[in-house]
C-alpha cells in the first residue's frame, strides 16, 4: 500500500537512516520502535508530507486516506469537542458541509434565480457528493464521533463544551478521537496512549482490534504493543530493520541476531588476525611471495563485519532502606469531599479502610476520576481527609512521586547538581553510577534541568527518590513520559527495592511485574484483592467495556 524505498534522512550533520526500505501493507499492524532521537516521528512526518527525505521515495496510492495522530495537536478553538472531532473527518466533513449548504440554498429559494446550466451543474455535484458521503458512512459521522469521544473518556455532558476549556491532555484525546472518527485506510499514531488512563487504553485497544485499516504506531506501553502489532520496524544505528512478530518476539529475535552478529564478527576477526599474521611473517620471503600476495588480495576483497552495538545499561545497587514497622499505614473510614467553586460539593471516596504492610507492593487502580491521586495525597499528608484518619507506622519514611513534584526541580541546576543537593552525603562516583543507571551518561549529567523533557525530568526525580533512605514509595503515574527502556529501568529498580510500594500507573506490564496486592477504588469504596494484578483481573477487576456507554 505505502512503499518507502531507499530513504535517506539527515538532521543537520547527523544521519537518521540511509537506504531504508519497508512496506506498509493492507491490514498491517506495525510497531515502530527505536531509541529517542532515532527518527520515528520523522518517519510519520515523511509519510504525510510534513517533511521530505534527502534521498529515496515514498509511494502512496492516490485514493489512500492517511490519518496521522501526533503529539503536536495544534491550536484548537472556536468549536465544541464534538464539532472539533467531526471537523477532523477530512473529506467526509467537507462533503457534509457542502451538502448542508446546498440544502440550505434549496430551502431558502436562493437557487431559483440561478442560470439553468449552473443549477444543473450544482445538482450534479450535489448528487455526487451525496453518493460519496454515503459510501464514506457520512450519515453516521456524528454518532461515530460521539461513540469515540465517550470511549476516550469525554461523555455526553462534555460533547458541547468549547475545546478551549479542556486541558492539554484532554485536547490530545479530542485530537485522537478525530483521527479515529476519520477511519482512514492507514492510521499513523505517535504515542496514542499518552494521557490516557487504563479504562481508555482498554477501549482504544478494543477499537483498534476491530479496525480494518493498516496501523503503524509508536507506544511506550509494552502490553498495548504486544496486543496489537504483528510486525516491528526498528530504527536504530542509521538502519531500518523489520521483524515479523509482536514486541516480545522482537526483543527475543533482536537478541538472537545480536548474538549471531557478534559471533560472526568474532570469527571474522580471528580469521583476519591469522591472515595478517601470515602476511607479516612471510612478507620478506621470496619463496612465499605469491602466497602473500594472494592473501593480501583476499583481505582487500573481504567485506568487514561490524560488531553489534554495546548495551549502555549500567548495573546499580540501590542502598538498603531502613526497616519500618510491620504496619506501614493504616486507613480508617477515610472520606474525601472536594468543594467546587460554585459552592457545591463532589464526593470522591468514602469509608475507605485498609492496612498497608511492610514489603507490600500495591497497585492502586480505578477508573478515571475515581480518586486514586486524591487517596495518595491523603496518605502522604498533602491533603486532609474530610473524615477518618491515616496512621503512619513507626520508622516509616515516605518518598512521594507525582507529576506536580517535577515542578519542584530547580530548572537552573544541572542534573548532577540537582542530585548532589538532594543527596549531600553521596560521593561523585555514587551519583555518576546512579545517573548512569537512569540512562544519564557522560556529558548528559551537565544538562540543565530546565532544558530536559518530561521523561528526563521524571528519571531525575525517580533516581533521587530511589537512592534516598526511604522505605515507603508512593508513586503516582511514574511511567508517564517514560519510553520503554526507561520504564524497564524503573521497573527493575522498584522490583529490587527492599521496602513498601503503593503505585498508580496505567502501564499494565509494570503493574503485573511488581504488584502482590491490589487496591481498587470503585463507586467511592475501596476493594482489596489479596493477589497480584492477574488475580485482580481474573476476579473482576477493570476490563474493557464491550462498547462505550
Amino acid at each position: 500500500m505505502i512503499h518507502l524505498t531507499n530513504l535517506t534522512k539527515r538532521q543537520g550533520q547527523r544521519v537518521l537512516y540511509e537506504n531504508a526500505s519497508f512496506l506498509i501493507r493492507e491490514g498491517d499492524r506495525i510497531g515502530l520502535v527505536g531509541p529517542n532521537g532515532a527518527g520515528k516521528t520523522t518517519i510519520f512526518r515523511l509519510i504525510v508530507g510534513e517533511d521530505h527525505p534527502d534521498a529515496g521515495s515514498i509511494t502512496i496510492p492516490p485514493q489512500c486516506v492517511v490519518g496521522y495522530f501526533s503529539q503536536d495537536v495544534g491550536e484548537m478553538r472556536g468549536r465544541s469537542a464534538l464539532e472539533q472531532v467531526m471537523a477532523s473527518a477530512g473529506r467526509v466533513s467537507e462533503l457534509g458541509a457542502f451538502i448542508a449548504e446546498v440544502e440550505a440554498q434549496l430551502a431558502s429559494g436562493a437557487t431559483s434565480d440561478m442560470d439553468p446550466d449552473a443549477f444543473n451543474q450544482l445538482m450534479e455535484r450535489y448528487g455526487d457528493a451525496q453518493m460519496e458521503f454515503q459510501q464514506r458512512d457520512g450519515y453516521d459521522l456524528e454518532s461515530r464521533a460521539q461513540a469515540v469521544l465517550t470511549g476516550l473518556g469525554i461523555g455526553p455532558a462534555d460533547y458541547h463544551r468549547p475545546v478551549e476549556q479542556f486541558s492539554g491532555g484532554w485536547k490530545m484525546r479530542i485530537a485522537l478521537a478525530g483521527i479515529l472518527t476519520l477511519q482512514p485506510d492507514v492510521l499513523l499514531m505517535d504515542e496514542p496512549t499518552n494521557h490516557l488512563d487504563i479504562e481508555s487504553i482498554l477501549w482504544l485497544e478494543e477499537w483498534l482490534q476491530s479496525y480494518k485499516g493498516a496501523i503503524m504506531m509508536t507506544s511506550h506501553d509494552r502490553e498495548f504493543m504486544n496486543r496489537l502489532v504483528g510486525r516491528i520496524v526498528e530504527i536504530a544505528h542509521r538502519q531500518v530493520t523489520v521483524y515479523s512478530g509482536n514486541y516480545e518476539f522482537y526483543l527475543r529475535e533482536r537478541e538472537q541476531r545480536r548474538e549471531q552478529q557478534a559471533a560472526a564478527h568474532r570469527r571474522q576477526q580471528e580469521m583476519l588476525a591469522k591472515e595478517e599474521d601470515f602476511i607479516a611473517r612471510f612478507a620478506a620471503r621470496a619463496s612465499h611471495a605469491s602466497q602473500v600476495q594472494s592473501r593480501v588480495k583476499k583481505l582487500e576483497k573481504i567485506e568487514r563485519l561490524e560488531a553489534p552495538p554495546e548495551s549502555k545499561t549500567i548495573e546499580f545497587t540501590f542502598p538498603t532502606p531502613p526497616r519500618s514497622g510491620n504496619d506501614v499505614a493504616r486507613l480508617t473510614d477515610l472520606s474525601k469531599i472536594w468543594s467546587r467553586e460554585d459552592g457545591t460539593q463532589r464526593p470522591v471516596f468514602r469509608g475507605v479502610s485498609g492496612v498497608i504492610q511492610r514489603l507490600n507492593k500495591i497497585a492502586l487502580t480505578g477508573v478515571n476520576g475515581a480518586g486514586k491521586s486524591t487517596l495518595l495525597k491523603t496518605i502522604v499528608g498533602e491533603t486532609e481527609p474530610t473524615a477518618g484518619a491515616v496512621a503512619i507506622g513507626p520508622s516509616v519514611r515516605i518518598g512521594y512521586f507525582s507529576q506536580h513534584a517535577l515542578d519542584l526541580l530547580n530548572p537552573n541546576q544541572t542534573i548532577f547538581e540537582e542530585i548532589s543537593s538532594r543527596l549531600p552525603d553521596a560521593t561523585i562516583g555514587f551519583i555518576r553510577n546512579l545517573l548512569g543507571a537512569f540512562l544519564f551518561s557522560g556529558d548528559d549529567v551537565h544538562k540543565k534541568i530546565g532544558v530536559l523533557s518530561g521523561g528526563e525530568r521524571s528519571r531525575v526525580l525517580l533516581a533521587q527518590i530511589l537512592a534516598s533512605p526511604l522505605n515507603f514509595l508512593v508513586l503516582d503515574e511514574p511511567t508517564n513520559h517514560l519510553d520503554i527502556e526507561s520504564r524497564e529501568v524503573l521497573l527493575k529498580a522498584v522490583q529490587e527495592f527492599d521496602g513498601t510500594v503503593l503505585v498508580v500507573s496505567h502501564d499494565r506490564h509494570f503493574l503485573r511485574a511488581i504488584a502482590n496486592r491490589v487496591f481498587e477504588i470503585r463507586d467511592g469504596e475501596l476493594r482489596v484483592y489479596e493477589g497480584n494484578y492477574d488475580y485482580y483481573v481474573e476476579k473482576g477487576g477493570l476490563s474493557a467495556p464491550s462498547s462505550p456507554k
